[in-house]
C-alpha cells in the first residue's frame, strides 16, 4: 500500500508540486487580470484621444482678448469636425512637455506634440464671417482664438478701429458700456478708469461697440481708444486664408499683429484653424484652491451653456 500511495505521489509530480501549482495557478490569473486592465486603460485613452481629435474638445480662455463674450476662465467645447480636418487637428500628447511644464517647473507653449505641415483639409470648407475659431500661429504650437472677419478674396482695412470689407465699412453700433464683476480672473487692469462700485460691489466697466458684418451676424466688440491696430492695411486676403480679430479689439494678437509680436502675422493659412467654438460649459472667478470645499464658490454663476454662435440680423 505505501509502495502505491509513493508511486501515486511520483505521477502526479508529488506533493511539493500540488502545493505550489494554486500558487502559480492563481499568479497567472492575476497576471491576466491586470494585462486586461492595461488593455482597457489603452483602449479607453485611445478613443478618447479620437474624440478629442476628429470630434471635440475642451478649451480654457486664458486671456482676454474676446472680450466681452468671452472671459479669462471660460471653459469651452470646441468642435473639430464643421471645416473638416487638417495636420493641426490630432490630438496627440506630449509626455516630455508634460513633465517639464509639472516637474521642472519650465512652462511650455503646449502639452501636445504638433504635427509636420500638410496642405489641404480633409472634407474642408471655409469658416463663416463670425464663427469664433480656434487657432494655431505658424511656426508655434499654441492654441488663440478668434473670429473670422474675413475670406479669401476680400480686401481688409481698419481705418480708425473701424473695419472695412471691400472697402464698405462694416456697421457699427452706437457706445455703450458694460458692468463686468471683478474678480481674480477679471482684474480690469487693461482698461484705464474702467473700475466701478455698485451697491459696495467692484465691477470693469467696458466701453462697447456692436458691429454686424456683411452677413449679418453681429456680436459686442470693446473699444478702449486708439491702439496701433487701429489702422492696417488694405491687405486681399490669399486663397485658402482666413483674416481673423479679437472682440477686445485693442488688447489682441490676431492678424493685424506680426508673428513676432506673438500675433497671428496677417491672414492665416485655413491648415491651421483647429475648430469651431460652440459654446461655454463653466466658468472659473479664480478664487477656486485645491480644497473641494472652495470648487463650488469658484464658479461664475449664469454663464453654463452661453452659445458662442453671433446674432444674425432680421
Amino acid at each position: 500500500m505505501s509502495e502505491e500511495l509513493a508511486l501515486n505521489d511520483d505521477q502526479i509530480g508529488g506533493p511539493a508540486e500540488q502545493t505550489a501549482t494554486p500558487g502559480k495557478r492563481r499568479f497567472a490569473i492575476s497576471g491576466r487580470a491586470v494585462w486586461r486592465e492595461i488593455r482597457g486603460i489603452f483602449w479607453l485613452v485611445l478613443a478618447v484621444l479620437a474624440f478629442h481629435s476628429f470630434v471635440a474638445k475642451p478649451f480654457y480662455i486664458p486671456s482676454e482678448s474676446m472680450l466681452p463674450g468671452l472671459q479669462v476662465g471660460d471653459q469651452l467645447v470646441v468642435t473639430k469636425y464643421p471645416y473638416g480636418w487638417s495636420f493641426i487637428s490630432p490630438t496627440l500628447p506630449n509626455p516630455v512637455a508634460m513633465w517639464k511644464d509639472l516637474v521642472l517647473k519650465q512652462p511650455q507653449e503646449s502639452w501636445g506634440v504638433q504635427l509636420p505641415f500638410v496642405k489641404g483639409r480633409l472634407f474642408g470648407r471655409l469658416p463663416e464671417r463670425g464663427d469664433v475659431v480656434i487657432v494655431t500661429p505658424p511656426g508655434r504650437n499654441q492654441d488663440y482664438i478668434k473670429r473670422v472677419i474675413g475670406l479669401p478674396g476680400d480686401t481688409i482695412e481698419v481705418r480708425g478701429g473701424t473695419v472695412l470689407i471691400n472697402n464698405v465699412a462694416v456697421k457699427r453700433g452706437p457706445m455703450h458700456n458694460l458692468l463686468v464683476p471683478i474678480d481674480a480672473n477679471t482684474t480690469c487692469n487693461d482698461v484705464p478708469g474702467g473700475r466701478r462700485t455698485v451697491n459696495g460691489k467692484a465691477y470693469c466697466q467696458l466701453p462697447l461697440v456692436r458691429e454686424t458684418l456683411p452677413n449679418g451676424r453681429s456680436y459686442e466688440t470693446v473699444d478702449l481708444g486708439y491702439s496701433d491696430g487701429d489702422f492696417y492695411g488694405p491687405v486681399k486676403i490669399p486663397a485658402d486664408r482666413i483674416f481673423l480679430m479679437g472682440d477686445n479689439r485693442d488688447r489682441s494678437a490676431d492678424s493685424r499683429v506680426p508673428l513676432a509680436l506673438q500675433g497671428l502675422g496677417g491672414p492665416v493659412p485655413w491648415e491651421y484653424v483647429g475648430g469651431r467654438a460652440e459654446f461655454i460649459t463653466f466658468s472659473k472667478n479664480g478664487q477656486a484652491t485645491w480644497n473641494p470645499l472652495t470648487w463650488w464658490g469658484g464658479l461664475r454663476g449664469g454663464r453654463a451653456g452661453t452659445s458662442l454662435h453671433p446674432a444674425r440680423d432680421k
